[in-house]
């Protein structure tokens, strides 16, 4: 009887990861079955290859309204700026996304391993390991690569980093309330602000982003985006105002505003 007991326990162990990645299999066959059924298996090959494939260098005019840090203004208000505490642990490590959608994954990692660094037991991560140990539980990364992710769920994949997130979303929020965040946030490297916005928003090209920010300044109301695609995109200066107008947007598939997250150790 007990070799009985210990052969279903041992048996009960197993299952249970097996019944998970069960699981995620359904969830990644369901949205192919689905995708493949609108769109055709030649069209789903295609946008399998793109979403896979790591984006090409490609730099996009920026418009009017924004401030390239590369520019001679741009590193002019950097330099003037008194509140840009996180940006040089945020430059150090700022990871270029590696695939179309994995903006999130890109801005998850370089704030963890801004955060850790200096901790004697901290393992720095690249966007694979991203999602290993807890983090392998919260979403797949092939959900994130075809789906992308919203703020709620990079939120839930940091916490299983073992680090504090609140979740600001616009709807439940201000502008007044996220610059006064933002800013306090900026004037010290131990915690660090990520935004989820609309690009078309703020007049670039895409839809729904999520990248650092990392400076603030005083005299103009801007704050310095550090964009992840850097392939696309430089670092830019951006309006308070336009940039909470990008944030109060809608995600398509939460159905919920987007916002902000502050990360903290």
């Amino acid at each position: 009887m007990e070799d009985n007991k210990s052969f279903q326990q041992q048996a009960t162990k197993i299952k249970r990861p097996v019944n998970k990645l069960k699981g995620r299999v359904r969830q990644i066959a369901v949205v192919t079955a689905s995708v493949t059924g609108l769109l055709g298996i030649s069209t789903v090959a295609a946008l399998g290859y793109y979403a896979f494939v790591p984006p090409s260098v490609k730099r996009l005019p920026l418009p009017s309204n924004l401030i390239s840090l590369e520019s001679p203004l741009g590193k002019e208000i950097l330099s003037s700026s008194q509140i840009k505490q996180d940006y040089t642990p945020l430059v150090k490590n700022l990871e270029t996304q590696k695939r179309p959608a994995y903006c999130g994954v890109a801005s998850g990692v370089t704030v963890l391993n801004a955060l850790g660094r200096g901790e004697s037991t901290y393992k720095r991560l690249d966007q694979s390991s991203f999602f290993s140990g807890a983090a392998s539980r919260v979403r797949s990364p092939y959900l994130v690569t075809f789906l992308g992710m919203s703020l709620d769920e990079l939120a839930e994949l940091l916490q299983s980093h073992n680090r504090t997130v609140g979740i600001y979303h616009t709807s439940s929020t201000t502008l007044e309330q996220f610059r006064t965040q933002a800013k306090a946030n900026l004037k010290n490297d131990q915690d660090f602000v990520i935004v989820n916005y609309n690009r078309s928003q703020i007049g670039q090209s895409g839809g729904g982003h999520i990248s650092p920010i990392a400076a603030y300044s005083e005299k103009m109301d801007k704050f310095l985006i550090v964009d992840v695609s850097t392939y696309k995109y430089p670092s830019v200066w951006v309006s308070t105002s336009t940039l909470w107008a990008a944030m109060n947007t809608s995600d398509a598939i939460s159905k919920k505003t987007r916002g902000y997250l502050i990360v903290k150790k």
